[in-house]
């Protein structure tokens, strides 16, 4: 799998996703076997004004190389100038063309741009123009049922220099609801002659392999199928070398936790893992005995100690 002049080791890629793919998180997925895995979403604007809070996405580790930094925003020289200032942080620039999130909407940026190819096409010029680091895209298939136009948005994007898109199958107006139409990412292969990396509903590795299957795209994006389950990308790669799928014992969920919640604590500090492990902590528990009472236990804890204690302590019992 090559995007441009980037060689991945193989076709399963970690998505960038805000408030979840930050720096403990992209190690674990990392360590889990992704070719490559991506910042938050990083704002052109808030690189702009030097913003201390989105530069702070930026923070990297050698371990987690290749590294892919994905940018958004509505202008397209303040993100050509955005693109200046962050390529030496990772190898790959992404462009999101998809995020449906109001607050994203409302500035013009995100999936609000399916709406202007014409904006579309000179924002990734201007980027192309800035940089010589592989350039992809991620979208969606449109604006809502009535704009659905992804295979106008690729081509332009074709036109204007990418490297590689990502496509997830859903219009804006869907957000995460429904089903993605996987049948979208065949039409988009069937018409570029770049690469095309499928996104949606990709929660285990039987998923990733029917849509390398139904789609013939060349890569695999993984977003919410990995919270809380890193093992589906060494268990998609084993599935397709036609090895048998193993699933984590609890022993081996903890560990994995374990290590996610002491990677947080010793990037974030205590505080901020607070706020950040609730979330994970019950996704690793997710489908096990008592999870439910786990998940209300960890919302109640004040301190890094107690949710530490309060982990150990399910395992201990689970075992």
């Amino acid at each position: 799998m090559k995007i441009g002049s980037l060689k991945l080791e193989n076709p399963i890629i970690s998505a960038p996703m805000a408030g979840i793919s930050d720096l403990p998180y992209r190690l674990i997925m990392k360590r889990h076997g992704a070719a490559l895995v991506f910042t938050e979403m990083i704002s052109a604007n808030g690189l702009f004004f030097n913003g201390k809070a989105t530069r702070v996405l930026l923070n990297s580790r050698e371990e987690e190389h290749p590294l892919g930094v994905q940018l958004f925003g509505e202008d397209p020289e303040r993100l050509a100038e955005a693109v200046k200032q962050v390529e030496d942080c990772g190898e790959l620039i992404d462009l999101n063309l998809g995020c449906p999130v109001r607050k994203v909407i409302r500035s013009g940026a995100g999936s609000a741009l399916l709406r202007d190819p014409d904006k579309v096409a000179r924002i990734i010029s201007a980027v192309r123009h800035a940089t010589s680091r592989p350039l992809t895209i991620k979208f969606r298939s449109g604006w809502d049922h009535d704009l659905i136009n992804f295979l106008e948005i690729a081509h332009i994007a074709v036109e204007e220099g990418v490297d590689a898109v990502t496509l997830h199958p859903r219009t804006r107006s869907q957000m995460f609801g429904g089903q993605a139409d996987w049948q979208q990412i065949k039409k988009l292969k069937e018409s570029l002659s770049i690469p095309v990396i499928g996104s949606g509903d990709l929660f285990s590795a039987e998923c990733i392999k029917t849509m390398f299957e139904q789609t013939g795209c060349d890569a695999v994006m993984i977003g919410r199928g990995g919270y809380g389950n890193p093992w589906i990308i060494n268990q998609a790669l084993d599935l397709l070398a036609g090895r048998p799928v193993i699933q984590p014992s609890a022993t081996e969920r903890l560990a994995v936790a374990r290590d996610h919640f002491e990677l947080c604590l010793g990037t974030f500090g205590p505080r901020k893992t607070l706020g950040q492990m609730r979330k994970h902590l019950c996704w690793y528990v997710r489908g096990m005995e008592n999870a439910a009472e786990f998940r209300a236990q960890i919302n109640q804890t004040r301190t890094t100690t107690e949710m530490s204690d309060l982990l150990e302590d399910f395992f201990a019992n689970a075992a």
